[in-house]
């Protein structure tokens, strides 16, 4: 098990408009045998691309048994789920936890005829949305973040995560 150090130590710096950059302190855990599993760089990326203004994140890569744990313990739903987001405080800054299962990122990718890294890609973004207040519960509110999830996977390089291959 690799053990978990900051991934990025982002301080403030101007974009090119002069505006203030936010500053993301992310510290990226793995525990898992996964062996298909993005490096810090990626996830801090992908992270960056997603949150708007400043945060705290610790992001953890875990296994089947700990993420059905974590999804029971904290939805009563007894099966281990693909990402889970723990808001912690609202800040700003914002701080909270995101849990990526790697066997059931790896197993969907492979159902849905995705790529992995994609795969593992779209569920940080979807994660840091919910630590910023996002949610699917209703139509409408389902709509905006997908088309926001989207517009983020795109500009990343990564097609609609929400398109069949």
């Amino acid at each position: 098990m690799k053990t978990g150090k900051p991934a990025t130590h982002a301080r403030p710096r101007a974009d090119n408009a002069g505006r203030r950059r936010a500053r993301i302190d992310l510290t990226v855990q793995y525990a898992t045998r996964s062996r298909r599993v993005p490096a810090p760089e990626q996830f801090g990326g992908w992270v960056r691309a997603a949150m708007r203004g400043d945060a705290r994140i610790t992001l953890r890569i875990v296994g089947e048994s700990e993420g059905r744990a974590l999804n029971r313990d904290y939805r009563a739903k007894d099966y281990a789920t693909n990402v889970l987001t723990f808001v912690l405080d609202e800040g700003p800054p914002r701080a909270g936890d995101l849990a990526l299962c790697a066997p059931v990122v790896t197993r969907e990718a492979r159902e849905q005829g995705k790529d992995v890294t994609a795969h593992y890609a779209h569920l940080t973004v979807h994660g840091v949305l919910h630590l910023q207040g996002f949610d699917h519960e209703h139509e409408a509110d389902a709509v905006a973040m997908e088309t926001l999830e989207t517009r983020i996977m795109r500009r990343l390089g990564f097609p609609d995560p929400y398109r069949s291959t």
